[in-house]
């Protein structure tokens, strides 16, 4: 025998292969030998005809993409189908998409997440120049009358107008303009607690010196009707007292707020949206509303106090109208009778 015969390690002959490629030569098509096999594989592939002059890839399954992981079939360690990740996971290992969490988004290579940049409104933002403009014209036009009546401070109609309760009035005005920027400016603890602070304040100024000044109005109406004395805290002292009064309590219940709910900031994500992190107070939107109940008590107050004003001027006018009326009466009669000869 002119050929050595072999065996391995467990008394199995050493297998002997030859490999064939199934080609088309001159119009028929038959088996040309390309390579062996004996230990290891031995290919010739310049005469191997590949279709479409492409080497094929020979394997189960494609490497996945970038943000997608392996789904391995059971039973099978070769193939695996390609699952993507949802857009705010990274990848754990090849087999386990995980999520960054809220306010975080993945890297780009997919192996870490990092903490995306709050959104808050801008100073240049649209929706921040209308507002600012608006409370910018309102704080001149309040600084200017504020300026008239200091410079009339003395004058008759000045003064019968309530100038200290005009003066608070006036205030209480240019605080809630000022408020604006509070609510437009970057949240933080400062800002988030002159928020929660000013909002209803500045309204209870302006309710409270309008509610001391309808109340004194028409309990003067109502003691004129009705005959009496001069009523009871009508000075300029008493009236401003009772307003800081009615302010205080607003104050008060702020107060009390800030201590229950302690004013600081939080990153809000929208489910819908986890790529935008929006920079909020840490306060419901329902707790400031609730923050505006006492002034909605003043409104009402002062709104009821005004009807009562406006019943006793009809009254007093009705009453003058009739006086003039029977006093143009006695006046034509008294003229008819001495012109009668």
């Amino acid at each position: 025998m002119d050929s050595e015969v072999k065996f391995d390690e467990n008394g199995d002959g050493i297998g002997r292969y030859n490999v064939f490629n199934f080609q088309k030569i001159a119009g028929k098509y038959t088996y040309i030998k390309v390579g062996q096999w004996a230990k290891s594989l031995s290919l010739n592939t310049a005469l191997i005809h590949w279709p479409r002059r492409h080497i094929p890839t020979s394997q189960c399954s494609d490497p996945c993409a970038r943000n997608e992981i392996k789904n391995m079939q059971p039973g099978d360690v070769c193939c695996w189908i390609c699952v993507p990740c949802d857009p705010y996971a990274y990848l754990e290992d090849e087999f386990t998409c995980k999520d960054c969490g809220p306010g975080r988004w993945p890297n780009e290579d997919l192996t870490g997440c990092y903490d995306l940049p709050e959104e808050y409104i801008r100073w240049g933002d649209v929706w921040a120049v209308g507002p600012i403009t608006i409370s910018c014209a309102g704080i001149v036009t309040t600084l200017m009358v504020a300026t008239i009546f200091v410079k009339h401070n003395n004058t008759p109609l000045i003064k019968a107008s309530g100038r200290e309760l005009c003066y608070i009035l006036l205030f209480g005005v240019f605080f809630s303009y000022c408020m604006t920027f509070f609510f437009i400016a970057k949240p933080s603890p400062a800002i988030c607690t002159l928020r929660r602070m000013g909002l209803g304040t500045s309204f209870a100024v302006c309710y409270a010196a309008l509610l001391t000044k309808t109340n004194r109005i028409a309990r003067i109406f109502n003691g004129v009707r009705e005959g009496a004395q001069r009523p009871r805290f009508i000075s300029p002292s008493s009236q401003v007292f009772i307003c800081l009064s009615l302010i205080s309590v607003q104050i008060i219940i702020v107060s009390v707020w800030l201590m229950l709910e302690a004013p600081g900031t939080r990153r809000y994500t929208v489910p819908e949206k986890r790529e935008t992190v929006i920079l909020k107070c840490n306060v419901k939107d329902s707790s400031m509303l609730m923050s505006l109940t006492y002034d909605v008590v003043l409104v009402t107050l002062c709104s009821d106090d005004y009807h009562v004003y406006l019943r006793q001027s009809e009254r007093l006018c009705g009453t003058g109208l009739s006086l003039c009326t029977k006093g143009a009466h006695y006046y034509i009669s008294a003229t008819e009778e001495c012109n009668q000869p």
